[in-house]
């Protein structure tokens, strides 16, 4: 036998009350007198009545769902980025939509386009490699549904954005290279589009002037971060007449790459050639001969603080005195940690 779900108007004429006496009871309204608020809420009891989440969102005009687009999930950074914004979602009893635009810019397009068309109430993003034109985000302003971007962030002054401060930790790595003696310092980057590859190329140049090191162009190449490509930088370095003896790649899975090319090559790693990468990721810890050093990014951390940006959001948009508002941009610090095996 079915059992049907139990309405409002179903408790109301087993009562004889009318259905708006029912819906205040329910939530104890203090206009309801004590005695009719515990006869409602027994026979409701009785009933299993549970009340209709999808006409109480909508009249709150909230969904409690928050949506969450990045690059790739199979990548470790992004799943420890994933865990920073569950952790602060839970607690606010929010939900979190996640999809990946595996780098596509058409893709994130369609999430976006989905995330809107699901009501979600806010939005945290880690951009695609090629996004350059942001309007398909920025448009969410008009259906009141703020963003907050992290780690892969546009170079744009009135959005909030969490990032790692690449041209520091990029310091750190080339500081790292000469302290061990290293001239000749390759690097690997990522397409021109990101902004993290700008910011990493200027420090990388900047630290050679500042030590009066050579700089030589033909030591930066670039990768689109799938295998195929990194071969490629990797060969046109080792190719070179006076090929670099360590290499700056934008990541530690370029940097895996990167070691399998020169193990193919019969280089030995950290002897005839030297890695420094970024993202500090657990995975190069299982390796023979792991990257001399790797700048952490905090993933965590940024995610985090980044739902956090959000939920303040959220928290001030219920305030109807604030017309305007600053636009938070935090830089996290990053952090060369040195790989003690592989030294």
């Amino acid at each position: 036998m079915e059992h049907k779900i139990a309405t409002l108007k179903e408790i109301a004429k087993k009562l004889n009350f009318s259905v708006s006496t029912v819906s205040r009871a329910l939530r104890n309204h203090p206009s309801i007198g004590l005695r009719t608020t515990a006869e409602v809420q027994k026979l409701a009891k009785e009933l299993n009545y549970e009340p209709n989440q999808t006409a109480l969102l909508f009249k709150q005009q909230k969904t409690h769902t928050i949506g969450l687009i990045l690059p790739n999930l199979k990548e470790d950074f992004f799943s420890q980025a994933i865990n920073g914004i569950e952790d602060i979602a839970k607690q606010k009893k929010y939900s979190v939509l996640i999809g990946q635009s595996h780098d596509d810019v058409e893709q994130e397009i369609q999430i976006v386009n989905a995330m809107k068309n699901h009501r979600v109430d806010g939005l945290i993003v880690s951009i695609s490699k090629y996004t350059e034109n942001y309007d398909h985000l920025l448009k969410l302003g008009r259906y009141n549904i703020p963003i907050v971007f992290f780690d892969r962030v546009p170079n744009l002054s009135n959005v909030d954005k969490v990032s790692s401060d690449i041209a520091s930790g990029t310091r750190q790595a080339i500081e790292f290279l000469i302290k061990n003696k290293h001239r000749r310092i390759g690097l690997i980057n990522g397409p021109k589009e990101m902004k993290s590859c700008k910011d990493r190329t200027d420090a990388y140049l900047e630290v050679l002037k500042r030590k009066r090191i050579k700089i030589d162009v033909s030591l930066l190449e670039s990768t689109d971060l799938t295998q195929a490509k990194t071969f490629l930088a990797m060969e046109n370095l080792l190719n070179l007449k006076k090929p670099p003896t360590a290499i700056v790649t934008i990541n530690d899975y370029v940097a895996l790459d990167a070691i399998q090319f020169a193990r193919k090559a019969k280089l030995k790693i950290n002897k005839d050639i030297c890695f420094v990468s970024y993202a500090n990721l657990p995975i190069t810890s299982y390796l023979e001969n792991p990257p001399l050093a790797s700048v952490e990014q905090f993933p965590y951390e940024q995610a985090k603080k980044a739902a956090e940006i959000l939920f303040n959001i959220f928290e001030k948009q219920k305030d109807s005195t604030v017309s305007e508002r600053a636009f938070s941009n935090i830089v996290i610090e990053g952090q060369l940690i040195v790989n003690k095996k592989a030294t």
